[in-house]
């Protein structure tokens, strides 16, 4: 489990093709601090299993779901990706519950800047996903912990404060690129008691 609190920015190395998926390379610091092989990493909020652990970095496997439902196969040489390790069992929940588990993608719309360093950040959600979002709510994007501030059709936007903006890859996306979406758990499991309290099953 992981919280959507970025602790690193990472640079991708490489990123190969392979008959099924491809495997990326990261180079990192932070988070490899207590990193073995197999542990889990989150790459733009997508849990990966780290493999050729270094100093320096790591690698990973993507599998073709990874690759069909994230944006990691859009990644190239040079492109900064949100790292986090998986929450200690001691630690504290400064974000909120996240997965790991992308649903799935949506359009990087623009980033506007509001003064004082802060920003307003607008995303075209997939159909499929609306009925898990609220106002006030909250989504990973990316990887990242964030807070719905506003719903307008099939838009979402969020208030961005200068730290996320200056310790995550927010601000080099541009219009049209696809953002990483993780809805909250719990909106899933209501919807599926719902749906199980309406069918008497």
């Amino acid at each position: 489990m992981f919280t959507g609190i970025i602790e690193e920015l990472g640079e991708v190395e490489s990123l190969e093709p392979r008959p099924t998926g491809a495997r990326i390379r990261v180079g990192c610091r932070a988070v490899l601090s207590d990193a073995a092989e197999g542990c889990s990493i989150a790459v733009n909020g997508v849990c990966l299993t780290a493999l050729e652990v270094t100093r320096n970095g790591f690698s990973a496997d993507l599998a073709p779901e990874t690759l069909s439902r994230t944006n990691l196969g859009a990644l190239r040489p040079g492109s900064r990706v949100n790292l986090e390790r998986p929450l200690a069992a001691n630690g504290r929940l400064s974000g909120h519950v996240v997965q790991g588990h992308v649903d799935g993608t949506g359009e990087f719309l623009g980033l506007d800047a509001l003064g004082d360093s802060n920003w307003w950040l607008r995303i075209r959600v997939p159909p499929q996903l609306d009925r898990y979002l609220v106002e006030k709510g909250s989504i990973a994007i990316d990887g990242i912990s964030l807070t719905i501030a506003k719903l307008e059709g099939d838009v979402l936007s969020i208030a961005i404060i200068p730290h996320t903006y200056d310790m995550t890859s927010l601000g080099g996306h541009r219009p049209g690129d696809r953002v990483n979406l993780e809805c909250d758990i719990l909106a899933k499991h209501v919807e599926k008691l719902l749906r199980s309290a309406q069918s008497g099953t």
